[in-house]
């Protein structure tokens, strides 16, 4: 073969290539992460592995559109627009707010939701087992979050008085988490102030205000922009001498005093999974809202003896960890 005939046919070869890569690329399908705020690392990492389990790899077999509102629920709508006109596959929804903006934005497109309260009182599904639309998801709600976690932590102060809940007015939840905090204080005859923090620059005032309530402790309403933000709440906590109890284990971790809910790795893999159901041609219809069967209970010893808080040892006994 003459040498021009062979570049011709090795030029002919990588043309047929690149066109069977685009062919290939072109029929990747899309997830798109729609995010409340800013990413965590327990979060992806459990939504990679769960994807993965079903068999989609990230880069590989399929690709991430990750849009964050970084806290700013107002550029949701915008962001879950973006991510219907590029035509994903699937949404992965981190939030209520988020979840909201692409049940707007589309009608057609499967949402897989990871919240922490009624997605049937949010109007995201119709019943827990029988989504019967596009949407389904991950819920904590079994679990009761907001008021456990205010019985947990008169329990570590069972003299209280007072207790606050901090919420994020953005939150579409946020009226339901007070209600909750209400109806569990009431039972045990507490009064509750709700304080609002709906971005990083409020928190400090929350703080303050709860020192100046001289509330007794605080339970942090579970909420994105406060997820990626677990390290700042848990040491506003100790600058201010406020014994905080927040869902998932990052802010005991970090220096909060207690935290209890779900994993937040096992949530998002749980998202991960349904997506890939999804993918493979799974009706959300047909995917029962997931609901937790257990919440992580995690206790920071070093913590308590800083802020002078006595733990009851039965306490210490029923704790998934305790941190010394």
């Amino acid at each position: 073969m003459k040498r021009r005939e062979f570049i011709t046919l090795l030029g002919g070869s990588a043309i047929a290539w690149s066109r069977i890569a685009r062919a290939q690329q072109a029929t990747v399908p899309i997830v798109g992460f729609l995010d409340s705020s800013a990413a965590i690392g327990a979060k992806l990492n459990g939504f990679y592995e769960g994807l993965k389990t079903e068999g989609f790899i990230r880069n590989r077999n399929v690709a991430i559109e990750y849009h964050s509102a970084e806290g700013d629920y107002g550029r949701l709508p915008g962001l879950a627009a973006d991510l219907v006109n590029r035509k994903v596959t699937v949404i992965a929804a981190a939030g209520a707010a988020a979840a909201l903006a692409a049940k707007s934005a589309t009608a057609t497109i499967p949402v897989v939701f990871a919240l922490d309260s009624d997605p049937v009182e949010l109007g995201l599904v119709t019943n827990l087992n029988h989504p019967a639309g596009t949407m389904t998801g991950v819920t904590d709600m079994a679990v009761q979050a907001e008021q456990k976690r205010l019985e947990l932590l008169h329990d570590f102060m069972p003299t209280a008085s007072a207790l606050a809940l901090l919420s994020n007015p953005a939150n579409p939840a946020a009226a339901i988490q007070a209600r909750n905090a209400l109806a569990a204080t009431a039972k045990i005859g507490l009064k509750v102030n709700v304080l609002r923090a709906s971005t990083e620059d409020d928190f400090d005032k929350a703080f303050t205000a709860a020192v100046e309530a001289r509330v007794a402790g605080l339970v942090i309403a579970d909420d994105e922009l406060f997820s990626s933000r677990s390290g700042e709440l848990a040491a506003l906590a100790l600058r201010h001498a406020v014994p905080a109890i927040y869902q998932h284990r990052e802010f005991a971790a970090a220096g909060g005093l207690i935290s209890y809910g779900s994993s937040l790795g096992e949530t998002y893999h749980q998202v991960g999974a349904y997506a890939g159901l999804i993918l493979k041609g799974g009706d959300p219809a047909d995917l029962p809202v997931y609901q937790p069967s257990h919440a992580e209970f995690i206790i920071n010893v070093k913590t308590a003896k800083t802020l002078s808080v006595a733990v009851p040892q039965a306490l210490i006994a029923a704790a998934t960890e305790v941190i010394e």
